[in-house]
């Protein structure tokens, strides 16, 4: 259910070009079985305490062209379930919690895609739980006329995000670009992103609504629902799902560019935010990144993390460095110190001459500088670019750098023939110090 609404907005200090906007608050369909999942009487209070937050928690805070610079400001918002607790200032530790769950995702005026969540500050969050508390509270239950409840409760919220994240927006425009979304799937995550081949869903479900589950599953082993009951529940929460975030992939697609769009539908990792965003920083070269990602999807999120914010390190970048100087650790601490630096340099010099290669359209030249760069025989990548399997997915670069070199080890006559054999191949490709974090 969508609950439209305006709101004027006293930031003119902050952005003189903002005018009063229109936001969309986007819930789930109300159905026949919440009468029943709300009823303490019928599940228990616990159970309907967790689903009357599941109803009432917005799935979607959504701007439609909130300034000149943004066409679309959507925040996605985890379970609320424990509000009652994360108002109290003495469990600061849920609201960090929770708020790792929230996704702020905005689409600027050329149709780059950002992710922002890493700018929601712990006072911003606070605010938005406090907010949140008093819109769930004035929630009717289900059954009830929702309309006298939603507007005042949604302005209060929607006045607590505009507040602090435009203005936060507006202050860190010069650091916009460092926030360039470069992971998630534009996809129904209906699989899990644990299981998702090609990249995590912009939907994590698992994170989203974890607390409604467990009690769910809690009121079925105290017999307080019937097995049946059980399974209505849950093919509701498909449907529903399903539902919600197909509107949300609407009104995100709407936003992009669907030539870039287009050329990503044809490849096999789909709609990858990282993998649009490279392909608009450099619209003349589109195409032959697109066909690179067409032959070797499994460097999409390597591709993604290294070249849509340039060359400069990454959180991903150094986790990959951490990884490579393990292999060194027996070494005297200047020394492998030494190792790395040097490592990380030409690296930085292999990572140039890889993209001048993609963006020249030489097939020939990819090969050899994808092989450099992984420090790989070029039959490696050349066997991939003729069939990548799929099984592979698309990796991180310290993983994909470990497969690589786990297959230049074995010739290509030795390779796995199956799914089930590569994704072996690919747990056995991690170190040790990770699996066993």
């Amino acid at each position: 259910m969508a609950a439209p609404s305006r709101l004027l907005l006293d930031l003119h200090d902050a952005s003189p070009d903002l005018e009063p906007m229109t936001f969309t608050a986007l819930r789930i369909d109300e159905l026949p079985l919440d009468q029943d999942l709300t009823d303490d009487a019928t599940v228990g209070p616990d159970l309907a305490h967790a689903a009357h937050a599941y109803r009432s928690t917005p799935r979607a805070l959504i701007w439609r062209n909130p300034s000149s610079d943004w066409q679309l400001l959507i925040v996605l918002l985890p379970l609320a379930t424990r509000l009652s607790l994360m108002t109290n200032p003495i469990f600061g530790r849920l609201v960090r919690d929770w708020g790792m769950g929230i996704r702020f995702i905005g689409v600027d005026a050329e149709q780059s895609v950002y992710d922002f969540r890493e700018l929601l500050t712990r006072s911003a969050l606070t605010k938005l739980v406090n907010a949140l508390a008093r819109f769930i509270e004035q929630t009717p239950l289900a059954g009830a006329n929702p309309t006298a409840a939603d507007h005042p409760a949604l302005d209060t919220l929607f006045s607590v995000l505009a507040d602090d994240m435009l203005t936060i927006l507006e202050e860190r425009r010069d650091d916009w670009r460092r926030h360039l979304a470069r992971e998630d799937r534009l996809m129904i995550d209906r699989v899990g992103t644990d299981q998702a081949l090609g990249g995590r869903s912009l939907f994590d479900r698992r994170s989203r609504f974890p607390e409604f589950i467990a009690q769910l599953r809690q009121a079925l082993r105290l017999q307080m629902i019937d097995v049946e009951f059980y399974g209505r529940v849950l093919r509701s929460v498909d449907l529903r799902e399903d539902s919600v975030e197909s509107r949300i992939l609407a009104i995100v697609e709407g936003a992009l560019d669907p030539i870039t769009l287009a050329k990503l539908a044809r490849i096999r990792i789909g709609a990858h935010l990282g993998c649009y965003n490279w392909l608009r920083l450099e619209p003349r070269s589109a195409s032959h990144r697109a066909s690179v990602l067409h032959k070797l999807p499994v460097l999409a999120q390597f591709l993604a993390d290294r070249l849509v914010c340039g060359p400069a390190p990454n959180r991903r970048a150094e986790f990959a460095a951490d990884v490579a100087s393990q292999s060194v650790g027996s070494a005297r601490p200047q020394a492998a110190e030494a190792v790395v630096a040097a490592a990380s340099r030409l690296d930085e010099i292999n990572l140039r001459l890889l993209v001048r290669a993609v963006d020249s359209g030489q097939d020939r030249w990819v090969v050899e500088a994808v092989a450099r760069y992984f420090r790989v025989s070029d039959n490696v990548i050349r066997a991939l670019w003729r069939n990548c399997p799929a099984a592979l997915g698309a990796p991180p670069e310290w993983h994909l750098r470990q497969v690589l070199l786990a297959l230049n080890e074995r010739p290509e006559r030795s390779w796995p023939s199956d799914a089930a054999a590569w994704l072996a191949l690919k747990s056995s490709a991690i170190p040790a110090s990770v699996g066993s974090l």
